[in-house]
């Protein structure tokens, strides 16, 4: 801390005379407790408060502390010694937190105690009941939230110049060492002695990214949550978490998404992003630098900061303001309910040391877990888990639909899509899907387009409700739009066997009510022993009894943006080659119609997604072309991101009817290694009937 970083100590409050200077005595003088002697050197400077002892087992460095300070060895002998001080502020551990703060409201002092206030949400309740009948006021030091940048902030979304909030999210890398886990016993303990510490990456290292994310959700007490999902893991040798994800849900409808590591390749600023219908602004608390972006470009502004032990002295002098503290103890108990979901939560999984790598020596090693820079932008975006986002080393979810086995080996699973967000229009799909040989070729909730799933069906206008995902094009708007119409894809009905999986699909409004009734049938087939081939057969039918439109970007207006139908959603690929019998390239196939002479479309090249790293494979995809079903055009981008669909409304919405349901097949080959064009005809050709 630095004294141009605060802001409320003014010449009026220098030259109070008549008002008695607070007593102030300071418990935990090591490590945070060092910030405070410098903080109380300033405040005392001006003449705000007095220093009058320290209580630490471990005295203070002699010189270190003022002249007429009295040290001991714990609060207790501290109290003992009288007369109490106006305020006692604790640095010390977790776990000591609430036995702490209820001795010192006893003897009639406020408080101003360290993140995280309590190890659980009972003590929080203890303590927060002292404090009332006490008339005693206690401020926990979530020193974020005397930023400046907050109210900006507040008035930043109530101007709606980044339009409606769809969803705040948290993102921490940091590093952390073994060194770091050895500084004290509590260090990375869930509990001790049988008393619960709870020192994990978001209760305590990150855990200002969890309150400035909750305070900016508009979540500040216990009653402004709903529900509190954890998903815990550890790459270090401790029993806290280190890698996590925690989605909280607000009694106003809000989505608080944090992902948070302490395993990073490198250490940046923490950031909560407030994610707009026109635009975002990113909050970087440990800077109070808030920067907004929107279509008119972008803008930085860094603020100032109101020293929460200032503001906790500013309400002792104005007891009517007291409910001006900044950071109050039962505004954290929307904090609290989170700590207490992580506390009461299955212990974390530890991250597989294939998916870590160690850097540096002794006490500086370090454990860099593998992509993970990505894995919390990806979880913050898609305001998923790294469960949900199917991470390597994540734990399986509950409900995980059977994979599909071609010779023994698992090639896909299928995801019912009910943990999708609403706004990425829920739907089922296919993912992980791969080779034989075990490279994944799909991708899902990637960081460009969350709304991309695997590989599946999904269109974004049918009758003016979307079922792709994200934004919607309208020919009004000419342009991309945030609106409420995200339908959702349910299954109503399934049946597996050896080779295929039969599903009954309800397309639902945003209502709830039912738009059109889907028959879709996934089958699969070794097709050698380096290929097999999975093929996709859908009906649409309308759920009433008018025709169904059925529609796209390209269809409202958006030259070249006919996608919607089969889409394939690929990860990341090296030296991809995307070709067809007759053309090979983005520009010449994106729009080009599969024909009799050019039935396929190929895509290969090294694909880095999966375990292991990836490999060579090829993808062939290939519609069934029949007088019932028309060619429609290919869907291909290369550039912008990996994908392939074919296009049931390229410029004209298609339309279906209970006199002509709208129905499509198409067979994909799934091949390790780089086919050439004669490979793959000779596939084809052995497929015969079955493709």
């Amino acid at each position: 801390m630095t004294a141009d970083t605060f802001s409320s100590a003014t010449t009026g409050q220098r030259r109070q005379a008549t008002a008695p200077v607070p007593r102030v005595a300071l418990v935990g003088a090591h490590g945070y407790g060092a910030r405070h002697l410098d903080n109380l050197a300033r405040l005392g400077a001006l003449n705000l408060v007095q220093l009058v002892s320290v209580a630490d087992p471990r005295p203070p460095a002699e010189g270190t502390l003022p002249d007429g300070v009295a040290t001991f060895a714990s609060l207790e002998e501290l109290l003992a010694a009288g007369p109490a001080p106006d305020v006692v502020i604790l640095a010390t551990p977790i776990q000591t937190h609430a036995p702490l703060a209820l001795a010192a409201i006893a003897a009639g002092a406020d408080v101003y105690v360290e993140k995280p206030p309590m190890a659980s949400l009972a003590q929080f309740d203890e303590v927060l009941v002292a404090a009332r009948r006490a008339g005693r006021l206690v401020q926990v030091g979530f020193q974020s939230l005397g930023s400046h940048a907050l109210p900006a902030l507040d008035r930043l979304v109530a101007s709606g110049e980044i339009g409606e909030v769809r969803g705040v999210g948290a993102v921490g890398t940091w590093v952390r060492t073994k060194g770091y886990f050895k500084r004290s016993r509590w260090a990375g303990k869930r509990s001790m002695d049988g008393t619960d510490v709870v020192d994990g990456v978001a209760t305590n290292a990150l855990a200002h990214a969890v309150a400035t994310g909750l305070k900016i959700a508009g979540a500040e007490w216990a009653d402004d949550i709903l529900s509190v999902e954890t998903d815990l893991y550890r790459a270090h040798a401790t029993e806290s978490d280190d890698t996590s994800v925690i989605r909280v849900r607000t009694a106003r409808g809000a989505v608080l998404l944090c992902a948070l590591t302490l395993c990073a390749d490198e250490q940046t600023a923490p950031v909560v992003t407030v994610h707009g219908t026109l635009g975002r602004a990113d909050f970087y608390y440990t800077e109070d630098r808030l920067t907004v972006t929107t279509a008119g470009g972008e803008r930085t502004e860094t603020f100032g900061r109101t020293d929460l032990l200032e503001n906790l002295l500013a309400a002792r002098r104005s007891p009517a303001s007291a409910h001006q503290l900044l950071s109050p103890l039962a505004g954290n108990g929307a904090f609290m309910t989170v700590l207490e979901a992580i506390r009461t939560a299955e212990p974390p999984r530890a991250i597989g040391a294939a998916h870590v790598t160690w850097e540096g020596e002794g006490d500086d090693a370090r454990p860099v877990v593998r992509g993970i820079r990505q894995l919390v932008r990806r979880a913050a975006a898609a305001q998923a888990t790294f469960a949900e986002l199917a991470a390597p080393w994540a734990r399986e979810l509950p409900g995980d639909q059977p994979a599909f086995t071609v010779n023994g080996r698992a090639v896909a699973r299928g995801n019912d899509g009910g943990r999708i967000a609403p706004t990425s229009s829920p739907r089922p799909y296919l993912h992980p899907v791969s080779t034989l040989a075990g490279t994944v070729l799909t991708d899902h909730l990637p960081e460009d387009h969350v709304w991309h799933l695997g590989a599946g069906v999904a269109i974004q206008d049918v009758d003016g409700v979307n079922f792709w995902g994200g934004r919607t094009y309208t020919r009004d708007a000419g342009a991309y739009v945030w609106r409420h119409d995200h339908g959702r894809i349910v299954t109503v009905a399934a049946d597996l066997d050896e080779n295929a999986r039969t599903e009954t699909l309800s397309w639902l409004r945003p209502d709830g009510t039912p738009l059109l009734s889907e028959q879709r049938t996934w089958s699969w087939a070794a097709v050698g022993t380096s290929t097999w081939r999975l093929t996709l057969d859908f009906t649409l039918t309308p759920n009433g009894p008018n025709p169904v439109s059925l529609g796209s970007p390209g269809s409202n207006g958006r030259p070249q943006g006919g996608y919607g139908g089969f889409f394939w959603r690929l990860p990341a690929v090296d030296g991809s080659r995307v070709w067809t019998a007759s053309a090979e390239g983005e520009e010449s196939l994106h729009g080009a119609v599969p024909s009799a002479a050019a039935p396929w479309l190929a895509w290969s090249g090294a694909f880095r997604k999966g375990e292991p790293d990836g490999g060579p494979a090829t993808l062939v995809f290939l519609p069934r072309l029949e007088p019932e079903q028309p060619g429609d055009p290919w869907f291909v981008r290369v550039a912008g991101y990996p994908g392939v669909g074919l296009s049931l409304a390229w410029e004209q919405p298609a339309v279906a009817s209970h006199a002509n349901p709208l129905h499509r097949t198409v067979t994909v080959l799934v091949a390790d290694g780089l086919l050439s064009t004669s490979d793959i005809e000779q596939l084809i050709n052995t497929l015969g009937e079955t493709a």
